[in-house]
């Protein structure tokens, strides 16, 4: 066993140790003028598909309280509530998997293409109904 294990101490001791050397280097001596002067851009956003996974909708008077998305949701972003026998969704909790929206037999759940949901206000990230979907049909040509 130490003899397998030796030759790699040996030659980790003698290693020069490989680090990024963006700080030290190759730091710019102003960040603003790096940005701003020739040859810098700015990525364009990434368009939004019809598979983008955003904010989730739920839709209250499809839902028949099958408590489906709370069994499959990693993060506990949906809380069942007994006494309507209906969901909750704390989007602040969402990872957007989408695992509920495809384990929904009725298809109360969606993911919108909604993605600018951050708030100061924990409150308002939780949807209790999004109403009724409406999902776009496709068209016949």
């Amino acid at each position: 066993m130490i003899t397998r294990i030796l030759p790699q101490l040996v030659k980790q001791f003698f290693s020069r140790i490989a680090t990024n050397p963006f700080p030290a280097r190759h730091m710019p001596p102003s960040l603003t003028e790096a940005l701003t002067g020739p040859g810098a851009s700015i990525n364009p956003p990434v368009p939004v598909g019809p598979r983008f996974r955003g904010r989730l909708n739920y839709d209250r008077s499809k839902c028949i309280g099958c408590r489906l998305c709370v069994r499959v949701c990693p993060a506990n972003a949906t809380d069942y509530q007994p006494e309507e026998k209906k969901i909750v969704i704390h989007n602040d909790r969402c990872c957007f998997c989408a695992q509920c929206t495809e384990i929904c037999p009725v298809k109360c759940l969606t993911m919108s293409g909604e993605y600018m949901i951050s708030s100061y206000e924990r409150k308002k990230n939780i949807v209790t109904d999004s109403g009724p979907l409406h999902v776009p049909e496709k068209s016949q040509a």
